[in-house]
C-alpha cells in the first residue's frame, strides 16, 4: 500500500534563524508590524510503499533521522495518510 507523508522540519527554537529574521525585517518594512517571531522551515511531501502504516511510519522516521533533518539543529514532525 502507498502512503503519503507530509513532513515539516523547523530549526530548533534555541537556534538563531537568520532567514526568518530577514523575512521579519522585510515584513516590518512593509508596515506589517504585528508579525513577530518568524521562523523559516522546510516542508517535504513523499510517497512510501509499505505493507502497514507502522512500517511506513518507521520508514519515514528513519528517512528524517538519517537524511532529511539535521537533528542537532532541527526538529521534525510528520503526518501519514493512505495515498
Amino acid at each position: 500500500m502507498k502512503y503519503i507523508a507530509e513532513i515539516n522540519i523547523m530549526t530548533r527554537s534555541e537556534i538563531l534563524d537568520p532567514q526568518g529574521k530577514a523575512v521579519k525585517l522585510g515584513l516590518h518594512n512593509l508596515q506589517m508590524d504585528t508579525i513577530d517571531n518568524v521562523r523559516i522551515g522546510k516542508h517535504i511531501r513523499l510517497e512510501v510503499d509499505a505493507e502497514t502504516e507502522d512500517q511506513a511510519r518507521t520508514t519515514v522516521d528513519s528517512a528524517c533521522r538519517q537524511l532529511l533533518a539535521n537533528l542537532i539543529m532541527e526538529e521534525y514532525s510528520f503526518e501519514l495518510q493512505p495515498a
